[in-house]
């Protein structure tokens, strides 16, 4: 009688909502296996009985041949007793039981579903809600798991008889395809107008949506994480007019294109860029303008005024194609403004009341459905840099993929920043990053932020024991967490600290080595209570040593200095000694009156904190030349500086500026002190020679990266380290980065860089998790204790 045995696999990972079962029960009954498989909070789990050679063969490739969306961590497998019986099936999910598998995060329509959205013949042509096993919503829709229709906003849709026996259907794409859904019993897409909003009657919700667009209408449209402000690209007065009604400053839009065809004349689009647009994320891809291109015809001025690139994705979802228009469809906007439906600082809208509250006086028309989104979720948004992507907004496409941690922590939540916030939760050697939250100053992201970390532990199954949050004691997210302690201790991370330990923990770096960690960005709060923000850390997970940092200049008034970087310019003229001459362009920006109260206020010293910002640096400069004197979001001055900078890279852009470096005990314990003074004397030189705007740019980028190489190699010759950490905002700009880790690599050096975090504040809370578990424990420890210890020290 031949041999037969049974095992139970258990399969972790991403493997629920991604067709795994179906793969699971092909691979089986192919093999000619009896048994069953089923979701548990745990993951996949699978028995399987016949010939041991067969069931060998199942185990073996189980992982290999798993389907496109799924990401298996690991295949567990034991003998348990024969039972008998005869057939695979697919028995019901288990509940119970911490939840321990991982939800897949949204994925864009596939081209198998495209086709049959196209396809007159197909029962499922021009369904806004196509999807399948390979695609659609699924993070955005969990309600909690085992992943099962049960558990997602799809759970009030009963499927129609058609679509329920492809479910069933083991041979079918849409085998176990929990979003599954047609016109027959599917969610139902309507088009509101009017005051108060009405839907059409027997009108083509699409056909009357683009007939809108078309004529200068903006359009509230419900996606998979949550509603878009969309418009005609290149109607200039329907731009103009978004702008307008969002307070969105300068800000650039995003743009949606049918196919990178209809972009590629405008932008540089390689490789690197076109896969990202392309594949299954979607993200918002930043695209450097092409010098010199026609844009008028296709993309209003408005859409991304000052800036040297268009941020750009293509349709994600089957309302996105049908908007664009399907082969056929009458004439429509070509490129489509595609920005979060909210108002600038407040959080993305989701539930339909609401978005015909919030965003009433922002749309003219809402294209909207009756599936509920459950989860918020903004686009994620990317950039090549070298060659290699450039995370600068992990969200809808990677949340809530996990990273794998270097080390093993204790369950934490990591609270991240204020600005551009993310959370983090670990545990074991898997970190969750949350989607994109936003800006902390507003009560409704506060809220947003309580609601998503409540619903991140739910479907991790993380309980967090400790918390970690920034040290600085204003910070709304880290008053959250404390509010919520409840006895947990809460372990203050420093800003900058926590950025180097994003970056290592990104490359797998387990903290046993020191790193010389250059963290440069606008604000972050010191140990001296300065504004920190250019600083070289000698760093590991446990603590820091500051190395360097740039020369204190005043930040007069604070956030008026942020918004107005003529202030920023004017204050490290002082500081340099360098007179507010009125043919300087910051000078001639500041009105005489604010220019007698900021010289009376620098004189004495009111409301001005000392800042060592690298980020303020940057304002400064691009004010001093002439660039940008009124900042309408984050970042402005310093995003139209890398735009003058690009067109001002050659060989005249090499030398020309340094820092003095100066140390008050040289070989002491005082760091070294990055002086600006002779780039600023530098820089007005240049602008009273009438140099181009351009020159002064790139020169000033050539003169950072050279500070950057010269403390590296200082603190490589004091203490033998080798490997550089770059991260902060500041790195977000490619010229600068670029050109650092190029001269970092020739001088003999490793450089980590952020690829798949990003290196502003939305990957704080990464480093946070990492600071907080290597923190000593103490019984005493609690609300504000400071891990790690830092020495002032050179």
């Amino acid at each position: 009688m031949e041999s037969v045995e049974r095992r139970r696999v258990v399969v972790r990972g991403v493997v629920q909502g991604v067709g795994f079962r179906p793969y699971v029960y092909t691979r089986a009954t192919g093999l000619g296996l009896a048994g069953h498989v089923t979701n548990t909070p745990e993951g996949v789990v699978a028995e399987v009985e016949g010939a041991p050679a067969d069931v060998s063969a199942f185990c073996e490739r189980l992982a290999a041949d798993a389907p496109p969306l799924a990401v298996v961590d690991a295949v567990d497998h034991q003998e348990v007793p024969v039972s008998g019986g005869a057939g695979f099936t697919i028995v019901a999910s288990r509940s119970g039981g911490p939840a321990r598998t991982l939800v897949s995060p949204d994925v864009a329509t596939c081209a198998d579903c495209l086709a049959e959205l196209a396809d007159p013949a197909d029962r499922r042509h021009r369904h806004p809600f196509i999807t399948c096993t390979h695609c659609g919503p699924r993070f955005t829709i969990v309600t909690g798991v085992p992943y099962d229709r049960a558990h997602t906003t799809m759970a009030p849709f009963p499927m129609c008889p058609d679509c329920a026996r492809e479910y069933a259907d083991p041979a079918d794409r849409r085998f176990h395809a929990q979003p599954v859904a047609c016109p027959a019993c599917g969610p139902r897409l309507r088009l509101l107008a009017g005051t108060p909003p009405r839907e059409a009657a027997d009108a083509d919700p699409v056909a009357e949506a683009r007939r809108l667009l078309a004529g200068g209408a903006i359009l509230a449209v419900k996606g998979l994480g949550g509603y878009h402000l969309a418009c005609d690209a290149a109607h200039a007065g329907a731009v103009a007019e978004l702008r307008r009604r969002k307070a969105r400053g300068d800000k650039p839009f995003a743009l949606m294109a049918r196919d990178p065809a209809d972009i590629e004349h405008l932008v540089h689009l390689g490789p690197a860029e076109r896969a990202l647009l392309t594949g299954p994320v979607r993200p918002i891809v930043l695209l450097r303008r092409r010098p010199g291109a026609a844009e008028e015809e296709f993309v209003a001025d408005a859409v991304a005024p000052g800036s040297p690139d268009l941020g750009v994705m293509l349709p994600y979802t089957p309302v996105h194609h049908l908007l664009l228009g399907l082969p056929g469809d009458p004439p429509g906007p070509r490129l489509l403004v595609m920005t979060s439906g909210n108002l600038s600082g407040e959080p993305i809208v989701t539930d339909d009341t609401e978005a015909m509250d919030r965003l009433g006086r922002l749309a003219d028309a809402w294209l909207t459905h009756d599936r509920p989104i459950h989860v918020p979720c903004d686009d994620s948004v990317v950039r090549v840099c070298d060659g290699e992507a450039l995370t600068l907004r992990r969200s809808r496409g990677h949340a809530p993929l996990p990273l794998t941690l270097p080390l093993s922590v204790p369950a934490t939540l990591a609270a991240g920043g204020d600005l551009k916030n993310a959370f983090c939760l670990g545990e074991g050697r898997k970190a969750w990053l949350s989607a994109h939250i936003g800006d902390m100053d507003d009560l409704a992201t506060q809220y947003a932020f309580e609601r998503a970390q409540q619903q991140l532990e739910s479907i991790t199954g993380v309980a967090p024991g400790l918390l970690a949050v920034d040290r600085h004691p204003g910070y709304r997210s880290g008053r959250l967490v404390r509010a919520r302690a409840a006895g947990r201790p809460v372990l203050g991370v420093q800003h900058h600290h926590a950025h180097i330990a994003s970056a290592m923990a990104e490359h797998g770096r387990d903290g046993a080595g020191r790193v010389i960690g250059v963290a440069f960005d606008g604000t972050g709060y010191g140990d001296d209570g300065a504004v920190w923000g250019g600083e070289v850390l000698l760093a590991d997970y446990a603590g820091y040593t500051r190395f360097a940092h740039l020369g204190y200049v005043p930040l007069p008034g604070g956030d008026a200095a942020v918004h107005r970087p003529y202030r920023m310019a004017l204050s490290h003229l002082r500081a340099a000694g360098l007179d507010w001459d009125p043919d300087l362009p910051c000078t001639a920006a500041c009105p005489p009156e604010e220019l007698r109260l900021l010289s009376r206020q620098l004189d004495r010293n009111l409301h001005c904190v000392p800042t060592s910002s690298m980020g303020r640096l940057f304002d400064a400069v691009s004010s001093l030349a002439g660039v940008c004197h009124h900042a309408g979001y984050e970042a402005q001055a310093a995003v139209e500086l890398e735009s003058a900078a690009l067109a001002g890279c050659g060989t005249e852009a090499d030398g020309g500026y340094a820092f003095a470096l100066r140390q008050r005990a040289p070989g002491g314990e005082s760091p070294v002190t990055a002086d600006a003074a002779p780039v600023l004397a530098a820089v007005v030189a240049d602008v009273r020679a009438g140099e181009p705007k351009a020159l002064i740019a790139a020169r000033f980028h050539t003169a950072v990266a050279d500070l950057v190489g010269t403390l590296a190699v200082l603190a490589r010759e004091r203490h033998g380290l080798d490997t550089v950490a770059l991260s902060g905002g500041v790195f977000a700009n490619t010229v600068l980065s670029s050109a650092c880790a190029r001269l970092l690599r020739e001088r003999g050096f490793t450089v980590l860089r952020h690829h798949r975090v990003p290196p502003n504040d939305g990957g704080l809370a990464l480093g946070q998790l990492m600071v907080a578990a290597s923190a000593p424990r103490h019984p005493q420890q609690g609300e504000g204790h400071v891990p790690g210890g830092t020495r002032q020290s050179a």
